[in-house]
């Protein structure tokens, strides 16, 4: 995501703000009497762009206190299009005012619009009111990978009417690396669907499982120790500063179950961030297979026509 430069928006927004109210005490100077037919106008305009370039002032150094905190990226985002929904309302408000000469005006005028478009976009209301929930429920967040009515991916983008997910897994690919394809769905879809956050409990990761088929005569404690090993060993690779010690609902667990073709299959499950699944998986089988045909006598892998 790129950080805008709110510094540079925050000098010129004062400037601007300095400037305009400036210009609406000196349109009482006797100097500009010439205008007396348009001066009022000239003031509201004035005052109405003050008043626009001081919320925006306001909304900048906003921006630029959250950008700084500590908060993680999805509710960073969340926060900074708050920021950006609520300078957009005053500035329309404002706007009206100065149209419609006061605020009840304008206040009745945008009842009555609010009227006829409630009837006319349903759907995007109901996207947009979806999109608060998305705010207050925190149901996913940017860069949360999640599952909603057949699509899977990681979130890019939530916007007042719509979701940008980055497709993970697709129709053309068998693992769980990113297609390439955006998929985009209207915000209302969550209020119908049910919408599933791989980023749970224990994000940023959640538990996957390789399969390696073995015969019913392997030494199950061997392949046992051998695929923690393995699975061990990567986590360990991978993330230096955690300690499988102190963080035992990490550690990868071994089970065995039947196979429908007469093999017996040894199941490895391992914590995984969502973006690695598959490099994970082949790290550790990359680790795992030497370690078991090291002793093919104790693993015995299918081999040949042994299958």
């Amino acid at each position: 995501m790129i950080t805008p430069n709110y510094s540079r928006w925050i000098i010129i927004s004062s400037v601007l703000a300095v400037l305009l109210i400036a210009v609406h005490y000196l349109l009482d100077l006797k100097s500009f009497e010439v205008l007396n037919e348009y001066n009022p106008l000239l003031k509201r305009l004035s005052l109405s762009l003050f008043l626009m370039a001081l919320i925006f002032l306001i909304s900048q150094i906003l921006s630029k206190i959250v950008n700084k905190q500590s908060h993680i990226e999805g509710e960073k985002y969340n926060l900074l299009r708050i920021i950006k929904f609520f300078t957009i309302a005053f500035i329309l408000i404002i706007l009206a005012s100065f149209l419609f000469q006061n605020l009840y005006a304008a206040a009745v005028s945008f009842g009555l619009i609010s009227l006829v478009i409630g009837f006319a976009l349903q759907a995007p209301i109901t996207s947009f009111i979806a999109w608060v929930y998305l705010v207050f429920r925190k149901t996913y967040l940017v860069g949360d990978r999640i599952q909603i009515k057949g699509f899977r991916g990681d979130v890019v983008e939530i916007s007042y009417l719509d979701t940008s997910i980055l497709e993970c897994h697709g129709d053309y690919l068998g693992n769980d690396r990113a297609s390439g394809r955006i998929v985009r769905f209207p915000n209302s879809l969550i209020l119908r669907e049910e919408v599933i956050n791989y980023s749970g409990h224990d994000k940023p990761f959640i538990w996957n499982e390789t399969v390696i088929q073995i015969a019913y005569t392997s030494e199950l404690e061997f392949v046992k120790s051998c695929l923690i090993e393995a699975a061990t060993r990567d986590f360990k690779e991978k993330y230096p500063k955690l300690t499988l010690k102190n963080n035992v609902h990490l550690e990868p667990t071994v089970y065995f179950r039947n196979n429908k073709y007469a093999w017996m299959e040894a199941v490895v499950s391992y914590p995984v961030e969502p973006l690695d699944t598959t490099g994970r998986r082949n790290r550790i089988l990359s680790y795992a297979l030497p370690l078991l045909n090291k002793h093919p006598e104790k693993a015995k892998l299918p081999d040949g026509i042994k299958r």
